[in-house]
């Protein structure tokens, strides 16, 4: 009779404590209707209301200045003028927007505050950047170090090329491209002081697999050029017929 009440007993707290945890998550809920409803989500850029899930209302993502051309990684890293470049084979970059202030909201949202949902959509941006016929073998990421990937958790670049895969139906093989070694901060560094530092930081996991395949390498913004020049030039050295795409150009 005691283990017949004992059990009754257990299973009564059982579902009493389902009840709670349902009544908990039903309230959870109405509060977070409740304050959207009190306190809509507005775009930063302009105060209209916007779809928090989006960031920017449709309006002010439309009026990011497009790029939609071509980088040479190699001309920017050298502080040359990188858009009308014929000689460095293999350093080409694909850009599609100019990093302003909205283009800057979207990727710190993606990069910083961990909203996984933005890539699908800049993946859908790096796409249309891309050549029209422009259908690469493999689709792969800009790496992060292994200390850098445990710290943040995620590898924005590496939710972009997945994106952008998906987008261009192509393959995605994740970990191509490893960065070996941890480098300095490349701000307030010369142009040779960069390139200096991006030296042996970036390597190829196997590099047979890549030989003579046409290679999209991802990342998020070029800036300076010397991240992707280094990357590019450890896809040539492999005899990848490899370029780039990104977001945004911060010029």
């Amino acid at each position: 009779m005691a283990a017949l009440a004992a059990d009754r007993a257990s299973r009564w707290w059982s579902r009493l404590g389902a009840v709670a945890v349902s009544t908990t998550r039903v309230a959870a809920g109405a509060a977070a209707a409740l304050e959207s409803f009190v306190f809509p989500a507005r775009c930063p850029a302009c105060g209209a209301p916007a779809d928090a899930a989006r960031v920017l209302c449709d309006a002010c993502e439309l009026d990011i200045p497009r790029f939609d051309g071509r980088l040479c990684a190699r001309c920017l890293a050298l502080e040359r003028d990188p858009d009308a470049c014929l000689t460095h084979r293999g350093f080409a970059c694909w850009c599609a927007w100019i990093y302003e202030e909205r283009a800057a909201q979207l990727i710190h949202a993606l990069k910083y505050e961990g909203r996984a949902a933005l890539a699908a959509r800049l993946g859908r941006r790096l796409a249309q950047a891309l050549p029209v016929d422009y259908r690469p073998d493999l689709v792969i990421e800009v790496p992060m170090h292994a200390a850098r990937l445990r710290e943040r958790g995620f590898n924005q670049a590496a939710r972009l090329a997945a994106a952008c895969a998906a987008q261009l139906q192509a393959p995605r093989l994740p970990g191509a491209l490893l960065r070996v070694r941890a480098t300095r901060p490349q701000t307030g560094l010369s142009a040779r002081e960069r390139r200096r530092n991006l030296t042996g930081a970036f390597q190829v996991r196997e590099g047979g697999a890549l030989r003579g395949r046409k290679v999209l390498l991802v990342d998020d913004v070029i800036t300076t050029g010397s991240t992707l020049e280094a990357c590019l030039d450890a896809l040539r050295a492999c005899g990848a017929e490899a370029v780039a795409a990104v977001v945004a150009w911060a010029s």
